[in-house]
């Protein structure tokens, strides 16, 4: 086993810290989740932190991780006597991005239980990582049933199988970290509010901290057993500080001022539900045992908000994640009460816990360290495109409000990543019919099975009430489901659309569109086209919020290249197909149709329009087009695509035409 780097020679990253050892000490804060760019000594910290965890007592040959002094009567290897068992390090399990439901919970041996009506589980990495930490590392690009499971799990301590009436139950308690780069996709709100802690992470701006960062992970590179020597006092007195407060834990007090502060400041940020109050409570009782102290103080219940609240004050993805910290102060002075009188001898109500002064001591957070404040979103043209890149540019304008747009979905029937937009064959959903299963059995259908084993039974030599079931009885379910595509965005930021009024509508309707692709699981893209070429703004993503930010800066102006745009858009799907075939795409493009420039530019989109066309691409066309004369240019090209049109208008829910629209591809391609 190679020798991790160790927790107290990680520079800088003290929010990160602190979420972490907070975790260690008391585990029901409920994980914490670490955001951030790439490169910010995220996993680092978390292999670091499993070398801290303390030794765990377990019930020796149990794969389940039993605590000899209190085993699990349901315990599926059980049931143990109480006793001694025999002491091992705390597992590290990391959750790989491509695992399967099997993987994650177990799988019960459906063959073994129908013809011998036993239970034969085979753990999943829930049981590995019982009593130990659970590392999800890239948790936004986890399917999301998957992180269902795994959540649910967290909360309840405890993981369920269930397989046509067989189930199986076992203990699931560990420590839950989950990192992710908000580039690559967000989580959704209801996933966010999950995870008990949230910690922003970005690499030092400051010389010296960078300088030695490469100093050290140099140092660990070209000799990491030596270079963990010389920390192991360091990491030694970490690990008894961590032991130390568990110890204190059941102790501390909180008092009612405390709970007061609590209450006072998750209504004031106007969270949903109950969870950060639970998870601010136990985050601030732990970071006074972590302190040392048996008493909840106000800068305990400061420093809790600030880990516990941010992430959950999201509404929608374009949302930026923060708390803002003037606010948080008055509150908590508001609502201060005499039991949480600051510690003459503590810090003194700047949100930090006392720290000792040794090197096993973490610095703690200091607010703006890792916590990003609330910002507002910048008025369109403030500050942003002031300057003329070219003839005729205008500035930026605000996007229109968002609205509640109508369903567009691909035709037929994919097999692409789990979502919310296309039907497809999915291994969640409605049961729709049966067959052979290829590899291994995971979804049975019952009455199938016994319909291919039933004309059999008295060539088997059946004698009692019990079925003769054979392998190649087995049928496995077939299901529909919904499935998430590739949206790719094309938009129309000519002169012809450049009127302030209009391009913001056109902006209100792109954003519509990408709110609605974040809530069905899309992946998007966007493309531009104005003056004489197209543009790659945002090559496809998962991280919708980066195509607003994208959207809002858009500069307008110029002739009208629709060629180019369909042509740049036949390339990124090309692309797209090569590196993820299941995925299908819907190409919406968002113009009057109004072609300019070059010899002529409507043939040529027309042409261009009819690649698309061939390949089977589904399409919607967003018509732009305004004023009391229409050409109906826009419509022809999606005649020229194979799809369909849709005004501004026809586009909402709840307009007049706002029934649900199947963007219709090819004959051959629906075929």
């Amino acid at each position: 086993m190679s020798t991790p780097f160790p927790f107290t020679a990680i520079v800088g990253q003290d929010d990160l810290r602190l979420g972490l050892l907070l975790n260690a000490v008391s585990p029901a804060v409920g994980g914490v989740l670490v955001r951030g760019e790439k490169g910010t000594a995220k996993s680092t910290a978390v292999r670091a932190l499993a070398a801290l965890m303390p030794e765990v007592p377990v019930v020796s040959g149990c794969r389940f991780s039993c605590d000899p002094a209190l085993p699990d009567p349901a315990c599926p290897d059980g049931p143990h006597e109480a006793g001694t068992g025999v002491s091992r390090d705390a597992r590290m399990v990391e959750l790989p991005v491509g695992a399967s439901e099997d993987r994650l919970v177990g799988a019960l041996d459906i063959e073994r239980a129908l013809a011998e009506g036993v239970k034969a589980f085979e753990p999943g990495l829930l049981a590995d990582a019982h009593r130990g930490i659970l590392y999800v590392d890239e948790v936004n690009l986890l399917h999301d049933h998957l992180v269902d499971l795994l959540l649910d799990a967290a909360a309840m301590g405890a993981s369920y199988v269930e397989r046509e009436g067989v189930s199986v139950r076992h203990a699931a308690r560990f420590l839950l970290v989950g990192t992710m780069n908000p580039e690559e996709g967000e989580l959704r709100p209801q996933l966010l509010d999950r995870f008990g802690l949230t910690v922003e992470v970005a690499a030092s701006r400051e010389t010296d901290l960078r300088v030695e960062v490469v100093r050290r992970r140099l140092a660990y590179d070209d000799d990491p057993a030596g270079f963990a020597a010389e920390w192991a006092a360091e990491e030694g007195a970490l690990r008894a500080r961590i032991v130390a407060a568990r110890a204190l834990l059941p102790g501390v007090r909180l008092g009612d001022g405390a709970l007061r502060q609590i209450a006072a400041t998750c209504a004031a940020f106007e969270v949903d539900g109950m969870r950060a109050d639970i998870v601010m409570a136990r985050t601030a009782t732990a970071l006074a045992a972590w302190a040392g102290r048996t008493d909840v103080l106000a800068e305990d219940v400061r420093q809790a908000a600030l880990l516990a609240l941010p992430h959950r004050r999201r509404r929608n993805p374009f949302d930026a994640p923060g708390l803002d910290e003037d606010k948080l102060d008055d509150t908590l002075e508001q609502n201060s009460g005499e039991d949480d009188d600051p510690d003459p001898d503590g810090p003194g109500g700047g949100g930090r816990p006392p720290q000792g002064d040794g090197p096993d001591t973490p610095p703690q957070p200091e607010g703006e360290a890792g916590d990003t404040p609330a910002q507002s979103v910048p008025e369109q043209g403030q500050g942003q495109g002031q300057q003329s890149s070219g003839s005729g540019e205008q500035q930026p304008v605000r996007a229109g409000e968002p609205f509640r747009t109508k369903m567009l979905s691909v035709p037929g029937l994919g097999e692409g990543a789990a979502g919310r937009r296309s039907r497809a064959r999915t291994e969640h959903g409605r049961t729709t019919g049966a067959r052979r299963p290829q590899g291994a059995l995971t979804k049975l259908h019952l009455a199938a099975t016994v319909q291919a084993a039933a004309p059999h039974q008295r060539t088997r030599g059946r004698t009692g009430r019990g079925l003769v079931v054979r392998r190649d009885d087995l049928r496995q379910a077939t299901r529909e489901g919904r499935e998430g595509n590739l949206v790719l965005f094309v938009v129309d930021a000519s002169g012809s659309m450049a009127a302030r009024q209009r391009m913001s509508a056109v902006k209100g309707a792109v954003l519509s569109l990408l709110l609605d692709a974040y809530q069905r699981r899309d992946k998007v893209g966007l493309i531009t086209f104005r003056g004489k070429d197209a543009e790659v703004v945002l090559p496809p993503t998962s991280s919708v919020d980066a195509a607003a930010a994208r959207l809002e800066m858009l500069p307008t102006g110029g002739r009208t290249p629709v060629a180019a745009g369909l042509l740049k858009a036949h390339d990124v799907l090309r692309v797209e197909r090569l590196r993820d075939p299941s995925r299908r795409p819907l190409l919406v493009v968002v113009t009057d149709g109004r072609a300019t420039g070059g010899p002529e530019p409507v043939a040529l989109a027309s042409r261009a329009a009819r690649l698309h066309e061939v390949e089977g691409t589904a399409s919607v066309v967003v018509d732009c087009e305004s004023g009391p004369v229409r050409l109906g240019l826009a419509g022809s090209l999606a005649r020229d695509l194979g799809g369909t049109a849709v005004t501004l208008d026809e586009l909402r829910a709840d307009s007049i035409a706002g029934l649900v629209k199947d963007v219709q591809g090819t004959s051959r391609r629906a075929a």
